[in-house]
This record gives structure tokens, C-alpha cells and sequence, in this order.
């Protein structure tokens, strides 16, 4: 009687171990997916901010200012979450750079507002300033 019961704690023990050693195992690189995750969505909104200020450089272009308004107003919202997304990674200079993006698009939305042909030359600047914190992010 006392060999079964030490066997059944030694076969629980083994089992037990044996859960411990795959959690840790499975949890070991759910942080650097998680990063990586954190990073692909962080681009995606990027690129997507990216072509909302272009397409409203279009509009300007052909002098549709209502839908490169709309365009801009994308491009700042996409922007805004952009921006929690960087301070949640921590990545300071590329947050000061997305800010800075996100002013131009304010300034081209306020031109193209007035019907103003610069509104053109401001969203450039802020798709410029997008695709400057782009390649940062290409690095991790």
C-alpha cells in the first residue's frame, strides 16, 4: 500500500513538472510575438495615415477640398491612435516626429478648409514626416 501511494506521488509529481515545463516553454516567446504584433500594427495605421495624406494631396490637386478634407481628417484620427501606440512602445523620437506629422496635417486641413492650394505642400510634409517614423519602425 505505502509503495502504490509513493508511486501515485511520484507519477504526480512527473505530471505536474511535466505542465510547469510546457507553460514556461509556451510562454517564452509570447513576448516577442506580442512585440512584433505591437509593431506590425503600429505600421499598418502608419501606412494607412501615410495614404490619407496623400490621397487628400490628390484632392487639392484637383481641387476637390470637401473630400481632402475628409482624407486629412483620416489621416489625423489614424494618426492620433498611431501616436498611443508609440507611447505604449516607448519609442520617443518617433513619437515627436508622428506629432509633428500630425500638426502639418492639422495646418493643411485648416488650408484646405479655406479652399488654399498650400493645403498641398502641408500634407506633403506630413506624409514625409510619416514616412520618416515608417523606415524607424522597420527597425525594432
Amino acid at each position: 500500500m505505502a509503495s502504490t501511494a509513493r508511486t501515485g506521488l511520484i507519477v504526480v509529481a512527473v505530471v505536474l513538472a511535466a505542465l510547469l515545463a510546457g507553460f514556461v516553454w509556451g510562454a517564452s516567446g509570447k513576448s516577442t510575438l506580442n512585440r512584433a504584433l505591437e509593431r506590425s500594427e503600429l505600421r499598418n495605421e502608419l501606412l494607412d495615415a501615410r495614404a490619407a495624406a496623400l490621397a487628400a494631396r490628390i484632392d487639392v490637386y484637383n481641387t476637390n477640398f470637401g473630400e481632402a478634407s475628409r482624407h486629412l481628417e483620416d489621416a489625423r484620427s489614424i494618426g492620433a491612435r498611431a501616436v498611443q501606440r508609440l507611447e505604449a512602445l516607448g519609442r520617443d523620437n518617433d513619437l515627436k516626429q508622428l506629432q509633428s506629422a500630425l500638426s502639418s496635417t492639422e495646418e493643411a486641413q485648416r488650408l484646405a478648409s479655406k479652399l488654399d492650394l498650400a493645403a498641398n505642400a502641408r500634407a506633403g510634409d506630413a506624409a514625409k514626416a510619416i514616412e520618416a517614423v515608417l523606415e524607424s519602425t522597420a527597425r525594432p
